[in-house]
């Protein structure tokens, strides 16, 4: 079996800095990526809108000029969000809009994930001015969407999560607060957040990763499989039926890919695990595999549409640009988890998929 495919766009994945990022934009291109949403949370982080870079931050400009010069120029859209953080304001929305250079904002919660450090409380953000103007401008707002400074408790257990609280009690009084504000819920993990998009306005999507679709917290547990930790973590079986069911949905236009790729050659730090699931070079693969884990026969013209649908066709419709009219080609055929070579030296990206064989290769 073959599927040939609109070529896809990663609305939401990491590039970092250095001498890597050549490696990481090639795998992309390589597995038939048209475009990416590339994280701000760099180091130091994208917190300007225009302007050369400086020692305290990249400009949406600057970045987006390395990136085309590592290989990026490839790439038929390249959307680079500005960290929301403290010194970010209204002006900066309008005047970012205005110039073309400022079409997305991330918000990150403080101290949530690699490089949130800059990042800054929703409840400072709800009801202010840098909010009200990206609703003036049609600026999207990419969210990690967990609630920041929990017990371990209330971080995660059976009844609720980090998750499960942001969008029970802080997405409800935001969209309250900023009923026009388009959205996209990034990386969703539980039940809570796939209900939630799926009611609300058709101005507010989701972003889902293949980790999330595939494993759950026994997965990640089972052995101490470090290489599947990220942030959001992995959740339930509950959880992963319901992500499961949004992205199978005949109906549905709001779910969409964004892998979260992380190029993390160091997984296990001195002060925790790195977070982070690179998925460089097979993320198509993966979401393959999880629509025939989730019933889909891609075989049939209603299994390639469902598919099609949610890695091709919804997220460039989300943010207003053309589907790419170039196509690449999946094969159903055993293969191996590449492993990718950078020029930063010897050691490489750990891979979500290490040690598991793919069912599926990319063959033009």
């Amino acid at each position: 079996m073959t599927l040939t495919l609109p070529k896809w766009f990663d609305l939401h994945t990491h590039f970092r800095q250095g001498p890597a990022m050549v490696s990481y934009v090639k795998a992309h291109l390589d597995m038939g990526c048209a475009g990416a949403l590339a994280m701000p949370n760099t180091q130091p982080p994208v917190s300007r809108v225009s302007g050369a870079a400086q020692s305290d931050g990249w400009s949406i400009e600057s970045y987006s000029a390395e990136l085309r010069a590592t290989g990026g120029q490839a790439f038929e859209q390249l959307i680079v969000p500005l960290y929301l953080t403290r010194q970010t304001t209204a002006a900066m929305m309008r005047e970012g809009a205005a110039s073309g250079l400022l079409r997305a904002c991330k918000y990150y919660p403080p101290h949530g994930t690699t490089n949130s450090e800059h990042g800054m409380p929703m409840d400072d953000l709800i009801g202010g001015e840098v909010f009200r103007a990206m609703e003036e401008c049609g600026i999207v707002l990419c969210i990690h969407g967990e609630q920041h400074a929990l017990s371990g408790p209330d971080y995660i257990d059976a009844q609720q999560n980090a998750e499960t609280r942001f969008y029970t009690e802080r997405m409800p009084r935001l969209l309250a607060a900023h009923p026009k504000l388009r959205i996209v819920c990034e990386h969703i993990t539980t039940r809570t957040a796939a209900e939630f998009v799926a009611s609300a306005p058709e101005h507010v999507g989701a972003t889902i990763t293949p980790q999330h679709l595939l494993y759950t917290l026994g997965h990640l547990i089972q052995g101490l499989k470090y290489h599947l930790y990220c942030l959001p973590i992995v959740k339930f079986q509950d959880d992963r039926a319901a992500l499961r069911h949004a992205v199978t949905n005949g109906r549905q236009t709001k779910f969409f890919s964004g892998t979260d790729s992380a190029p993390h050659t160091t997984k296990a730090t001195a002060c925790g695990c790195a977070a982070g699931c690179f998925t460089g070079g097979y993320a198509p693969q993966l979401y393959a595999m999880a629509f025939e884990e989730a019933g889909v026969d891609l075989s049939t013209s209603e299994g390639h549409s469902l598919f099609e649908r949610f890695l091709c066709l919804n997220g460039p419709a989300f943010y207003g640009f053309p589907a790419s009219a170039q196509r690449f080609q999946m094969k159903k055929a055993p293969s191996q988890t590449p492993i990718l070579e950078t020029p930063a030296g010897p050691v490489t990206p750990l891979p979500l998929g290490m040690g598991i064989e793919l069912t599926w290769r990319i063959v033009g």
